[in-house]
């Protein structure tokens, strides 16, 4: 095959394969992971299931393919994390309820024994608190005006970002989650007095 052709079929084929990836993302938000057939995406590209497996083999091979496209969504090249650049992301993940879902249904379902995104989602979490961590050692020092060091305030920097998700996905109405961050990143740099007993003066 001339050099140009095989240039030209890998780009098809790169094309298709990220048609993919987007269409397995739509089914797996709107039925989970567990409900997310490998028909069911290969009829949304208009491809026979077969057809698709030529692009991914197994069903687990396409969920890591999701993951993997998250995360590169998420990416900060060239940069360490900062604060402001946590605020920003909650506020751009806002604005893609449908990649806020399907990461938020994997990430639900894979608590269970033997799903394929356990062993994912355990070693990111590893990760992203060790990231965190270091962001707010950058910022804080040692430890933070709250008292906490940065190692126990990750797990909770973490926990919030992803706990807001789900209550914005349930309820996007009620919940301001780009709103509701940001007060919880004013905590961290709060250190709050212990009130006064009244009458007590100095």
């Amino acid at each position: 095959m001339p050099y140009g052709d095989a240039m030209n079929a890998r780009v098809r084929s790169e094309e298709r394969r990220a048609e993919i990836v987007r269409a397995a993302l739509e089914v797996i938000a709107e039925r989970g992971y567990r409900g997310a057939s490998l028909g069911a995406v290969a009829e949304r590209v208009g491809l026979t299931q077969q057809g698709l497996l030529h692009y991914f083999p197994t069903k687990d091979a396409l969920l890591v393919a999701v993951l993997q496209e998250r995360d590169q969504w998420d990416a900060v090249p060239n940069t360490r994390w900062r604060v402001d650049l946590l605020a920003s992301l909650v506020e751009y993940n806002a604005m893609r309820p449908g990649i806020i879902q399907t990461f938020s249904a994997l990430l639900g379902e894979s608590v269970t024994e033997g799903h394929p995104a356990r062993a994912y989602f355990t070693e990111r979490y590893v990760q992203v608190r060790a990231n965190m961590a270091e962001m707010l050692r950058a910022e804080y020092g040692d430890r933070l005006p709250n008292g906490l060091s940065p190692e126990r305030t990750a797990p909770l920097l973490v926990a919030v970002m992803d706990g807001l998700q789900y209550q914005w996905l349930l309820d996007p109405e009620s919940v301001d989650m780009p709103g509701a961050f940001r007060d919880f990143l004013s905590l961290l740099g709060e250190n709050p007095a212990a009130p006064e007993a009244p009458g007590v003066t100095d």
